[in-house]
């Protein structure tokens, strides 16, 4: 690259912009991770099923050079060099004149497609168009309106060895997730075939089109795409430089597709219960201790040390890198970045998580058709009380338990910055923040490093005060704790601000009732308090919490609840819900204050 000039002249600063950051789009996404942001229903064994398919492949945008021969420089001078040379492209081409009312004969739409490189350094590319637009040009105004509103900008997925039932099944969980036919065509210079659609409206990227490609001749399917447009959008259109396509109905061909991918979705869903234990084993036989993310060791080897058999333990592990928790080559088995999660030593290890989910919450959920009978949970039904209870009775199924709670803290991160948080810093004399049933204090030593100002107090059982003061004396917030032992009835006064994070979904509405009542009594006039929980969707939105409202009645006999449910609560206590603020892990921090 010379100098930034060919862009500065040649493209506009917006163009300029947008290029470049399509680019890093392009660079940074992971495929599966990129399908469940665009279709956000998509999730779990279909998720994988869909991206076992097809791999992100590009992302496009419409941009508007002054002049054609310096579009290639302009595209090297914002990184993006490229010496495949442009096209026209006749679908944008026809696309944008039937949007404008305009001859397409009168607009010379080019494609070019530099090449960048993916997080793995997969081959990638911006799929650019480029209409040349002179000042003062005719065709300033449709420049002006393409930019605002993006109508070309893509994301590209290409289709691994498709056939018909693998196209078929594809675009039937596309559409089963919210994504709508918006046309496509076959391109005989490529013998390839696209299939576009357009986003649901709760998609997470920018984008709101998306297409698939695949290699060959596919136009009886598309036939069958084009048939699925709504009206008013079944114009005849073309593929990357494509031909006309005549529509078809073969409406039971995608009835077939769709119900075959149906099952495999279903077969993965029903072994679901495989993945647990596997996850759970693993953890249990401290496989990722005697793994490295860097050397190599082949089954045999880890037998020795984990005390398993060879050849069961190989299963095992090409299971797991099934799972992407441990990866295989030739030399051996290597521990990947989500397995590492499972070491007892890493920061944040859902280690214990594993091991309550594949043991005692497993268990319980074998009794989930009793607890959806009855009301009853299914933990108090196989062990005859509930699972505060049990767990006290055993201290190292306690510890896992209190353990288990610490690994989802990655919640927490951003409550320090809570306005009310760094209000009562600021205020004048100490202030105290009281963390009701705070666990072993992984929130209140975020809140209190944060703002050195404060003190905390922790109220909890007496075991578990005994853990946090254990861990919180090695920190730095050491020396600014003081604790509680107690319930909630014994919630101190005086404090500035109160936290209680995980514990209203553990209970049903009457106990939530008390406990609310319990801290308001406590509360003085002036203080504010910080309620932690996941907030299940108003609506039909994929959410943790629907999973989690799942696993409470199973668990607990609590519930996850709507932020309108916990305003209720909050109101028969004399309390009222200020507003809530969105947290890692779909919870949700609502600020609540006194009436």
């Amino acid at each position: 690259m010379s100098t930034p000039a060919p862009a500065a002249t040649c493209l506009a600063p917006d163009d300029v912009r947008r290029l470049r950051a399509t680019a890093a789009f392009v660079r940074e996404q992971e495929t599966s991770l990129l399908l469940s942001r665009v279709l956000p229903g998509l999730d779990g064994p279909e998720l994988r099923a869909v991206a076992d398919r097809c791999r992100f492949s590009h992302a496009a945008l419409l941009v508007f050079p002054a002049d054609r021969p310096g579009t290639r420089s302009a595209l090297a001078a914002c990184g993006l060099p490229d010496d495949t040379g442009s096209r026209p492209s006749v679908v944008v081409r026809d696309r944008l004149a039937a949007r404008h009312g305009l001859d397409a004969a009168d607009l010379d739409v080019r494609i070019l497609r530099p090449a960048v490189r993916g997080p793995d350094g997969e081959h990638r590319t911006v799929e650019v168009f480029a209409l040349a637009v002179p000042p003062a040009s005719p065709l300033s105004a449709l420049a002006v309106h393409e930019r605002e509103h993006g109508h070309e900008a893509h994301l590209a997925f290409d289709v691994d060895r498709p056939d018909a039932l693998v196209l078929r099944g594809l675009r039937a969980s596309l559409a089963r997730h919210g994504a709508v036919a918006d046309g496509g065509g076959y391109n005989p210079h490529e013998d390839g075939t696209v299939f576009y659609f357009a986003t649901p409206a709760g998609t997470k990227t920018e984008y709101r089109r998306m297409e698939l490609y695949a290699s060959g001749d596919h136009r009886d399917l598309l036939a069958e795409h084009l048939a699925e447009r709504p009206s008013g959008h079944r114009a005849a259109e073309d593929g990357r430089d494509g031909t006309a396509t005549a529509e078809a109905d073969a409406g039971a061909a995608v009835g077939a597709a769709s119900d075959a991918l149906a099952a495999e979705t279903l077969l993965r869903l029903l072994t679901g219960a495989w993945t647990t234990q596997a996850l759970a084993t693993c953890a249990e036989l401290r496989l990722p201790e005697a793994l490295r993310p860097d050397t190599p060791r082949t089954a045999r080897q880890l037998a020795t040390e984990v005390g398993a058999r060879a050849d069961a333990l190989e299963t095992l592990l090409r299971y797991l890198a099934m799972l992407d928790v441990v990866t295989e080559d030739r030399d051996g088995f290597r521990l990947t970045p989500a397995g590492l999660l499972l070491r007892e030593d890493a920061a944040g290890s859902m280690r214990p998580l594993a091991l309550m989910y594949g043991g005692p919450f497993y268990r319980s959920f074998a009794h989930l058709a009793h607890a959806v009978r009855t009301g009853e949970p299914g933990f108090e039904h196989l062990h005859g009380e509930n699972h505060f209870d049990h767990f006290a009775r055993d201290p190292a199924l306690a510890a896992t338990f209190d353990r288990s709670m610490a690994a989802g803290a990655r919640m927490f991160d951003p409550v320090p910055a809570h306005p009310v948080l760094a209000a009562a810093a600021a205020g004048p004399g100490p202030r105290t923040v009281v963390d009701v049933a705070g666990g072993t204090g992984e929130l209140l030593e975020r809140v209190l490093a944060a703002h050195p100002a404060l003190r905390g107090v922790l109220l909890e059982r007496p075991h578990v005060v005994a853990a946090a003061r254990d861990r919180l004396a090695a920190t730095e917030v050491g020396a600014r704790c003081s604790y509680r032992v107690g319930d909630f009835a014994d919630v101190p006064g005086a404090g500035d601000v109160y936290l209680l994070s995980r514990v209203l979904h553990d209970w049903d509405d009457e106990r939530c009732r008390e406990i609310l009542a319990h801290l308001a009594d406590a509360m003085p006039a002036h203080a504010d308090l910080l309620v932690v929980e996941r907030l299940l969707p108003d609506d039909a939105a994929p959410s943790l919490a629907t999973a989690w409202d799942l696993h409470m009645l199973c668990n607990t006999g609590g519930r996850e609840r709507r932020a309108g449910a916990y305003a209720a609560l909050f109101d028969t206590a004399g309390l009222v819900l200020v507003g809530h603020r969105p947290l890692p892990l779909d919870a949700h921090v609502l600020h609540v204050r006194k009436r």
